[in-house]
């Protein structure tokens, strides 16, 4: 029975293993890109329009969830299994999106809560997903599939905007709530595709099944060879990880040892959020609104070329991923970013009758410079930079800025645009870029093509 057991699992192909494996990345991008196309129509049903802070909690609400869900399920995970944990993330998806779906009217509220709950899926997937992934590929394919793990989320995203516009010509009532009831059907695809999928070969080792190990490295691996150093190197890294958990708190992390190096990864992924990229991906339609006076309900177009921007920024990556230096990439695209959120404002106050559609080509500049640099590379660099002493928690402090940032720019966003001129808000994001780009050149270290042990051993006591 054991035999037969293994000859049906030897079948799985390694590209099957990756891409459910990374499919998780598609329901996170379409929950976190969805509300964009749903949030004019969910406005007029139940009559928000000038309810900043009620639409910046709908909005909002699912990366205060993900705030909890990453760390939950990181924990999770090292005692169930990433697998089974990626099962439980496609439930949730399930669950929460048809729960979205038949908020009852005017349920603010009950909407509120079923999107907190849905960001723990969302949390949860951005978490697992890299993890998954990193322990199943080759070390030669990490920093590629880490790429691609970029292009599911923003395809995942761009899916949603084009359902937001298929589904636009509906009745108001129906339309956001299909377009939030959809993401249902990836989420069941992702269930049934992990059902199939091995555990990882890092948790089997950590868990003491090594034999179980060999046999999933031996579905993804090219010799008995490359299968037994891999085993050998999981097996050492698993032990040093144990010793080294008994003598580690959250003090060591920011210890004067370590406290360079933490900084520049936490740093990193705070201000990837808060230079305001998910003001754009979140709120383009109500943007357009205010710029031109054009229905956001009749503006869905945008978002859809944002989403594609974006893909293709993603694929560029997968192109340029090795061969330019690391704080070269995050300095142009962060000084571009900043540029394109100052430069709107400056020309307003030079030409007062310039076209208000200029703030919407400088936001396209902004997010195809984001695509293949921050959006990327953040989740690059905090692999790299974290000394393995340290590497759990701060990988989960950074996590959690990350999606603190995403939450407070969801709900900020307009807020701040009810009280002040957008190009003064998009001013304050500009600002913010560019004291990202001088974080990058003062307080973090290049990372590509060096080991984790150079790294750690030039910038420890720095």
């Amino acid at each position: 029975m054991m035999e037969k057991a293994v000859a049906t699992e030897k079948k799985i192909s390694s590209g099957f293993i990756y891409f459910f494996g990374s499919f998780g990345g598609i329901l996170f991008g379409y929950d976190i890109g969805v509300m964009t196309g749903a949030l004019p129509f969910l406005q007029t049903d139940w009559g928000l329009q000038n309810n900043a802070t009620i639409t910046g909690w709908i909005t909002s609400a699912v990366m205060l969830g993900a705030i909890f869900g990453g760390a939950i399920a990181g924990q999770l995970s090292d005692k169930m299994g990433r697998r089974k944990m990626i099962l439980l993330s496609a439930l949730i998806f399930m669950a929460g999106s048809l729960l979205s779906a038949i908020s009852p009217h005017d349920g603010q509220f009950y909407l509120i809560a079923v999107r907190v709950f849905l960001g723990l899926a969302v949390g949860a997937s951005s978490a697992l997903v890299p993890a998954y992934m990193s322990e199943m590929a080759p070390a030669k394919m990490r920093g590629r599939l880490t790429g691609i793990n970029q292009t599911m989320i923003v395809s995942g995203m761009l899916l949603s905007y084009v359902m937001d516009f298929v589904l636009k010509d509906l009745p108001e009532n129906w339309a956001w709530r299909s377009m939030l009831g959809l993401a249902a059907l990836p989420a069941l695809i992702l269930f049934f595709g992990v059902l199939k999928l091995p555990e990882s070969p890092r948790f089997l080792v950590k868990n003491g099944r090594p034999d179980d190990a060999r046999r999933v490295l031996s579905y993804i691996r090219e010799n008995d060879t490359e299968i037994d150093d891999e085993l050998e190197q999981i097996q050492d890294t698993a032990s040093q990880e144990k010793k080294i958990s008994k003598s580690t708190s959250w003090a060591t992390v920011f210890s004067s040892k370590y406290r360079y190096l933490a900084i520049a990864g936490i740093g990193v992924a705070a201000f990837q959020q808060f230079q305001g990229a998910n003001a754009i991906f979140y709120y383009i339609p109500l943007i357009v609104e205010k710029a031109t006076g054009t229905a956001a309900n009749s503006a869905l177009m945008w978002p859809i070329i944002q989403g594609i921007i974006l893909v293709i920024g993603s694929l560029v990556f997968l192109g340029i991923a090795d061969k330019f230096k690391r704080r070269t990439l995050l300095i142009l695209g962060g000084t571009v970013m900043g540029l394109s959120f100052l430069l709107p404002t400056a020309i307003k106050f030079l030409v007062p009758n310039a076209s208000p559609l200029l703030i919407v080509f400088f936001l396209s500049i902004y997010v195809a410079a984001y695509s293949f640099t921050w959006a990327p590379l953040t989740w690059v660099l905090i692999g790299e930079v974290f000394p393995l002493a340290i590497r759990g928690r701060a990988s989960g402090a950074a996590s959690s800025a990350n999606w603190v940032g995403s939450f407070a720019v969801g709900l900020l966003f307009p807020i701040m645009t009810a009280s002040m001129p957008q190009d003064a808000v998009f001013a304050i994001f500009g600002v913010i870029c560019l004291l990202g780009v001088w974080f990058i050149h003062s307080r973090v270290p290049e990372t590509k093509g060096r080991s984790l042990e150079d790294i750690e051993e030039e910038n420890i006591n720095k």
